[in-house]
């Protein structure tokens, strides 16, 4: 068994393209087969090297690691040219010399009259030497397969017309090198877009055209965003990439996009391993599935909550290096992420919250600190005693701040909210005993007489 994910570099890798990634390769896991990156570069107009690297670092960092490759069809064109010239050679595929001017004035005439736009066969018997080429598409009969996600899907040739196989400057075409490539890469099962669905008997006449075997295919149902149209930018990001720059978790959105036209029974999270192990092409959806980003950052929260202090500080290396923020020094960072797990929804959040044990704030927020740091005495009465505090740790911090506030008579807002802007500059921190104890009682101190210095 062998799948393959084979993006076209006109951008980046998107959702869609990553779902239909997730799914070939997890067919070919669940089988012990081998799955393949193929990049169909041949649109040279639009290919880029800058969404090359974009497609290689969406799979990289999705973790959907591939067997073979990635190839480039750039580099085979010696054997498409081979193989178009064997499909002249035995008449399964002509020239042609018809202008556009001609073919638009066809497809204009056919859609007048209410009929399907598509070539007539003007060359067909002309026995040109030069243009574009044509494959010779049966006149007769119907082409017939079994999709392992639509079921049975026939059309009949006298829809399809011939359709060009290579440019008039010999470069090959879509349904051309693809054929190709899946055959001479083995491929069993083609899984992909359902976009690709009127391609498919096109391309099953090519295979048979050829002699060679025709692969099985499934195609997947298209993914809408929550107003019932096709997803697009206007949606959300929709850039794989874009969602690790927000601060989600690569195996969040793998779970959620597996679930995207694909479930097994009522479960909702799955890990890696339960994707490969569970995962069925029966089990895909016929129908179009809808993207909802609330409900994605709510499996990312979930995520979140629940995984080991250590696994999240290796995701959040690449956004502290984004950020410039050195945790070498200071607080331990699994013990800060973990004070904040339960507040974080993105990786992102959790970033700004760790701010403050790392890098020094310049100002304090104005509108809080006119509010809270009017009344100097609570911020007074706490640095002096929690100066002669000689156990810092979370329970001795939390009972001087409870003898302040029964000292002055205040409730605990009164004492911990300008704590917690002395310490976090915004206002923005969780429980403010366990921040303090975290940030250690030198840099404690230092916040809290800056506070007090501060001129509202």
């Amino acid at each position: 068994m062998k799948s393959r994910f084979a993006p076209s570099p006109t951008g980046y890798l998107h959702i869609g393209g990553a779902r239909t990634a997730l799914f070939a390769w997890a067919f070919a896991k669940k089988q012990q087969g081998r799955f393949v990156l193929r990049i169909e570069d041949t649109d040279a107009k639009r290919s880029t090297q800058e969404s090359v690297d974009a497609i290689l670092e969406g799979m990289s960092w999705l973790g959907l690691d591939y067997d073979e490759g990635p190839f480039y069809q750039t580099q085979r064109f010696g054997r498409y040219k081979a193989v178009i010239q064997q499909l002249l050679d035995n008449g399964k595929a002509y020239y042609c010399e018809c202008s556009k001017q001609r073919l638009d004035n066809l497809r204009a005439t056919l859609m007048k009259k209410g009929e399907k736009a598509m070539y007539d066969g003007c060359c067909r018997n002309k026995h040109l030497t030069s243009g574009v080429v044509r494959f010779r598409n049966p006149n007769d009969g119907i082409v017939s397969f079994e999709d392992a996600v639509k079921g049975r899907i026939l059309v009949a040739n006298k829809e399809l017309d011939d359709l060009i196989i290579a440019r008039s400057d010999g470069t090959p075409t879509y349904n051309l090198t693809v054929v190709v490539d899946d055959y001479d890469m083995d491929i069993s099962h083609i899984i992909r877009g359902d976009d690709h669905i009127n391609n498919t008997p096109r391309q099953i006449n090519l295979y048979q055209a050829l002699g060679w075997s025709v692969p099985k295919f499934a195609h997947l149902p298209m993914i809408l965003g929550d107003d019932g149209t096709r997803l697009s930018k206007r949606h959300g990001a929709v850039s794989v990439m874009a969602y690790r720059d927000a601060g989600f978790l690569p195996e969040v959105l793998l779970n959620y996009l597996v679930r995207l036209g694909w479930s097994h029974g009522n479960q909702e999270v799955f890990s890696l391993d339960e994707i490969v192990s569970l995962f069925d092409l029966k089990d895909v959806n016929k129908s179009p599935a809808s993207f909802n980003e609330e409900k994605l950052l709510w499996l990312n929260q979930e995520y979140i909550k629940n995984y080991t202090p250590e696994h999240l500080v290796k995701h959040l290396q690449w956004h502290l290096h984004q950020q410039k923020i050195d945790t070498s020094q200071g607080a331990d960072l699994a013990l800060v992420v973990a004070s904040l797990q339960q507040r974080s929804k993105t990786l992102l959040e959790m970033v700004a919250g760790l701010k403050m044990f790392y890098q020094e704030f310049d100002t304090f927020d104005e509108k809080l600190a006119n509010k809270w740091f009017k009344n100097k005495v609570p911020l007074e009465i706490l640095i002096k005693k929690l100066s002669y505090t000689n156990i810092w740790k979370n329970e001795q911090i939390k009972t001087v701040i409870k003898q302040v506030c029964d000292e002055l008579e205040v409730n605990f807002a009164k004492v911990g909210q300008p704590l917690r802007l002395a310490l976090s500059g915004d206002g923005n921190a969780g429980n403010i005993s366990v921040v303090a104890e975290l940030m250690g009682k030198e840099t404690t101190l230092k916040r809290l007489g800056r506070a007090i210095e501060y001129e509202c």
